[in-house]
């Protein structure tokens, strides 16, 4: 049960969705007819005449562009573990494009949901009670999955005589709890509820059931925290970005690199800050590209490459699919 190979994911047949293109109806411009010679006054009426036709026409077309930019309603979508470090970000970066998108949150306490400002749009549930997301995801267009088991140090630890510290689990809270069976809870309500697309923020590592994070309170972690659970590659929008180690760092003035199955782990850029994860969730919301893919997520170094902003090249990257 530990390792993901243990989960099948079964190729189901794609469910549709609908389609956010705005269609700009093409303005036609009708060729001004000659006008012969005549006197004075009346090439001036011919000449107001034909400004007011090419200025109804422009006025027309803008009408057009704003009427059908108007049907285009922004994407409600909900976070989930959105009192996090990262959850928080991307919940903040929702609501400040508003013409974009409707944000929810779910979190777990009330001191969560004050946190990140108490809105009536954050939902206080528990993953692990199925009952308890259901109000949450009505009527949402996307899902974005941030919530995971969190380690909690064993006291009495100092630091200056050296060593390392142990981590346990809170009892009911192990990843196995919470990654797998939150996780499947999350799908499955997103599921009955029509939800529409996915994206599942995981961590690297998941290949080795070796790996040392997985050591921490014996409780398998990485091997838990993906998107082995069949359900999800019901989605044909699905995306599930596997983060490096997150960094409380500046966004947006990196190179982002993409990878799969561990491969950068491989390399010196292993590392990722919050803000830009949060960046390439919402990007993965709006392109095609990012759909029905998995891709491993860390970055360069600060002032080496060129920051990325061609999102949809990035997801392009990544041409194997679920």
């Amino acid at each position: 049960m530990a390792a993901t190979t243990t989960f099948f994911r079964p190729l189901l047949p794609s469910n549709s969705y609908k389609s956010r293109a705005v269609v700009d109806s093409p303005f036609v411009s009708v060729p001004r007819s000659s006008i012969p010679y005549s006197s004075p006054s009346l090439q001036l009426r011919s000449l107001v005449s034909d400004h007011r036709r090419k200025s109804n026409g422009k006025l027309r077309r803008v009408s057009d562009i704003v009427s059908s930019a108007a049907t285009t309603e922004p994407l409600t979508v909900l976070v989930t573990g959105a009192g996090g470090r990262t959850g928080q970000i991307v919940y903040k970066k929702l609501k400040e494009r508003s013409d974009e998108f409707v944000a929810r949150g779910l979190v777990r306490t009330k001191e969560s949901k004050e946190k990140i400002g108490g809105e009536d749009e954050v939902f206080i549930g528990d993953i692990r009670d199925p009952s308890a997301i259901a109000p949450a995801v009505q009527g949402i267009d996307a899902l974005v999955i941030l919530t995971s088991a969190v380690p909690q140090m064993k006291p009495g630890f100092d630091p200056s005589k050296g060593g390392r510290p142990e981590f346990y689990f809170d009892e009911g809270a192990y990843p196995e709890q919470v990654d797998w069976i939150g996780q499947k809870n999350q799908i499955d309500a997103a599921k009955a509820a029509g939800v529409k697309q996915i994206v599942l923020v995981g961590s690297m590592g998941g290949t080795n059931i070796n790996h040392p994070l997985n050591s921490i309170g014996n409780a398998n972690i990485l091997a838990y925290d993906s998107g082995c659970y069949g359900g999800f590659s019901y989605y044909n929008a699905a995306c599930e970005i596997r983060a490096g180690g997150l960094q409380d760092k500046e966004g947006g003035i990196r190179e982002l690199l993409v990878g799969k199955d561990d491969e950068l782990l491989e390399t010196e850029t292993r590392t990722i800050a919050r803000a830009d994860v949060a960046e390439v969730c919402l990007q993965a919301l709006q392109l095609e590209e990012a759909k029905f893919k998995a891709l491993d997520l860390a970055s360069k170094p600060e002032g080496t490459g060129t920051p990325t902003t061609d999102f949809k090249a990035l997801f392009a990257q990544v041409t194997t699919r679920f």
